[in-house]
């Protein structure tokens, strides 16, 4: 069966940096789009930002354009999300999702000093 995991979450002070990571298993992960969301207490799930299976296009939420970077290392099936410049704003669970379907259980990123 399809499972995500995600790990890299944090307490981190502003302006700091974290990387994400998100294992995946049950498809063929080079096929899909993996996406990163994030969801932060009392607001709705945004979506952060998308690679493509062969992770030749990206695209990234306004917010975090230039201070965020996704990547993938198909051979190791894990989706990374680097979060650079952190702000109190970025503070949610991130969760790594694909196919519209299938989520991670998430990982709490907390900014603050």
């Amino acid at each position: 069966q399809v499972q995500l995991a995600e790990s890299g979450g944090g307490l981190v002070q502003p302006g700091g940096s974290l990387r994400l990571s998100c294992v995946v298993s049950g498809f063929t992960f080079s096929d899909y789009f993996m996406r990163w969301y994030r969801q932060a207490p009392g607001k709705g799930r945004e979506l952060v930002a998308e690679i493509s299976g062969a992770g030749g296009i990206t695209s990234y939420a306004d917010s975090v354009k230039d201070r965020f970077t996704i990547s993938r290392d198909n051979a190791k099936y894990t989706v990374y999300l680097q979060m650079n410049s952190l702000k109190p704003e970025d503070t949610a669970v991130y969760y790594c999702s694909t196919m519209n379907t299938y989520w991670g259980q998430g990982t709490q990123v907390t900014v603050s000093s």
